[in-house]
This record gives C-alpha cells, sequence and structure tokens, in this order.
C-alpha cells in the first residue's frame, strides 16, 4: 500500500497566522505517525498579491515550528501549462461546464439550494440560461 500523502498549501500574499500554522503542524503530525508523506504547494498563482518575502517567510516559520517537508517545493506558478493543458483535455471530452457567476452569486445559490433540499454542499444545478452566442463571446472575450 502507498503511504498517505499530505499537504499544506499557504498562499504567498502575507505572513503566516495561527490556522496556517495549526494546519501545516496538524498535517506534519498525521504524516510522521502514518508513515506518510509531507509535501508543500505554494499557491503562487495570484501575481498581485503574492510576493516573494511571504514565500521566504513561509520557509522559516515553517523550519522554525520544526516541520519539515519534501522538496522539491510545487510552486503552482510553474504548472500553468500543465493546468492548460488538462484544460484542453477535458475540453475536448465536452467535460467543461462555463459559469459566469460570481463566488457571491454561487454562495447565494448554494444557501437557496440548501433551502430547498436541506443539503448546501454540492454546487448547485441551478443556472441562468444564457444564449449559446452570448456564452460564446463570454468564453472568447471575457464577462459581459
Amino acid at each position: 500500500m502507498m503511504p498517505p500523502v499530505f499537504r499544506f498549501a499557504p498562499s504567498p500574499n502575507g505572513l503566516l497566522h495561527l490556522g496556517h500554522a495549526y494546519s501545516a503542524l496538524l498535517n506534519f503530525d498525521r504524516a510522521r505517525q502514518t508513515g506518510g508523506r509531507l509535501l508543500l504547494r505554494i499557491e503562487d498563482i495570484d501575481a498581485t498579491r503574492c510576493r516573494p518575502e511571504y514565500e521566504t517567510a513561509i520557509y522559516e516559520d515553517l523550519a522554525w515550528l520544526g516541520i519539515a517537508w519534501e522538496t522539491p517545493v510545487r510552486r503552482q506558478s510553474e504548472h500553468l501549462g500543465d493546468y492548460r493543458a488538462a484544460l484542453e483535455r477535458l475540453s475536448a471530452l465536452g467535460l467543461v461546464y462555463p459559469t459566469f457567476e460570481s463566488r457571491a452569486e454561487i454562495a447565494r445559490l448554494i444557501a437557496a439550494r440548501a433551502r430547498w433540499t436541506g443539503r448546501g454542499r454540492a454546487i448547485p444545478t441551478v443556472r441562468r440560461f444564457i444564449p449559446a452566442t452570448r456564452n460564446h463571446c463570454r468564453l472568447t472575450n471575457g464577462r459581459s
């Protein structure tokens, strides 16, 4: 049987806080207890907010906490081509379902679904009708 894999995936857009430390320590301890692996993945795809000094601080803080992780560290920004290729494969199979709702609109739909069904954890299937030509325009040119 393969050893379990645990991960900690902070975004370097600020200093770590207590919740980050707890999550990292919990995953590190579980990996040690189970003979598993701990991976560190840096979620650095938000180029406007992520900063190299915060990434450096993450490494320093985790080391200070006594946490060890496998190297190399996976930096999401270094794998955007892989994600694009996977999206293209899924799209070619007809398995991509675009949506233009904002996060707030999706949250409202989930809350409404919970009221209707008593279950609110799944993404709702309720979507407003968008004509195919407008959908194509949105996909080509961005939200409009």
